[in-house]
């Protein structure tokens, strides 16, 4: 993706647009970098916002997948310099080195995940954040499964203990207990963010333990659940529709990142784009985050349970019930 010293100055005259409040008329060109393959979930919601934007002839979408921590500097870098209006990928792991990418190239948005600091500020204004901030819905969610489990034993299989992940556990687990202070959890992490058949022993491994309800953070979990005939809760995607998850996942927290994306593109092209923490967007009051439907299992969850949920899901789209981030790590508690 090289090119000469002319194009180069050309492509930065025409980028200064970006940031300097001028309005891009045309389409704008985005970049997608994704450490995992598009199958893994956290990388296909980008990838899916991103290309319904694409659909709507709003942008012109290049994407790589895939992209090793340690090849992931040198792609960021040759998507910086091909004439991207912005960038849209991860950080986690190499956040200092984004950001020096960022600071050649301060006529280029970027967007990436990240755990929220050290955006703007000495970067200038052309570095923002984001991360999933669907715990709300995974409150909700372990409302459910503490009214449904029968054991009061859940399971909880995850990819790493890092914040993204902790703080849906917390919620769900916060959640459990509000409505069943009873309730213990079993907690197991993979070390891998996409590795079905390991997430389908941990979840084997849990109900042998006495677990009768599983959180599926990752794929392969629900495979576990159908085959030993209990329940599941899915994260991110609807795990029902998705996952082969019918009879087996009783809802799911949704991660929708298209209106943070649209904000993003948006600010790009009116020239307003500026560099901030994308927090709010991946939450419920910003359609950020959801409940799935409850689908086949609308009259297996008791109404009580249903009142409840819909309550405190009012409760939080207006801000009278705030459900605490906690990305401390999680432990099992029998």
């Amino acid at each position: 993706m090289k090119i000469g010293r002319f194009s180069n100055l050309l492509i930065i005259t025409l980028c200064s647009f970006l940031l300097s409040g001028q309005v891009l008329a045309a389409k704008i060109k985005v970049a997608g970098i994704y450490t995992q393959p598009l199958q893994q979930k956290w990388d296909a919601r980008l990838h899916l916002a991103l290309q319904a934007q694409a659909d709507a002839g709003e942008i012109d979408y290049v994407y790589s997948e895939k992209v090793s921590n340690t090849d992931y500097v040198r792609v960021l870098r040759e998507y910086s310099e091909s004439g991207v209006h912005l960038v849209v990928g991860e950080a986690f792991g190499i956040s200092a080195e984004a950001r020096k990418v960022s600071d050649d190239y301060p006529e280029i948005a970027y967007l990436m995940g990240d755990p929220g600091s050290g955006y703007g500020g000495e970067h200038g204004g052309n570095f923002s954040v984001f991360d999933n901030y669907i715990h709300e819905p995974c409150y909700l969610m372990g409302v459910i499964a503490g009214g449904m489990t029968k054991s009061n034993k859940i399971g909880m299989v995850g990819g790493y203990p890092i914040g993204e992940v902790n703080r849906l556990f917390h919620a769900f687990m916060a959640g459990a207990r509000s409505v069943n202070p009873d309730v213990e959890f079993k907690v197991s992490f993979l070390g891998s963010w996409y590795d079905p058949p390991k997430a389908k022993e941990a979840a084997f491994a849990q109900i042998e333990a006495g677990v009768d309800v599983l959180y599926a953070e990752r794929a392969g979990v629900v495979d576990a659940a159908r085959e030993r005939n209990i329940i599941a809760f899915g994260n991110v995607n609807d795990m029902n529709k998705e996952e082969n998850g019918t009879g087996v996942v009783v809802t799911s927290a949704l991660w929708h990142m298209e209106n943070a994306i649209n904000h993003a593109i948006s600010g790009v092209k009116t020239g307003t784009y500026v560099a901030e923490d994308y927090k709010e967007w991946t939450m419920m009051q910003k359609g950020g985050a959801s409940l799935a439907p409850y689908y086949e299992f609308e009259d297996k969850i008791a109404a009580d349970v249903k009142a409840k949920v819909a309550a405190i899901s009012s409760d939080i789209m207006s801000g009278n019930f705030t459900v605490v981030v906690n990305d401390d790590e999680p432990k099992s508690t029998y």
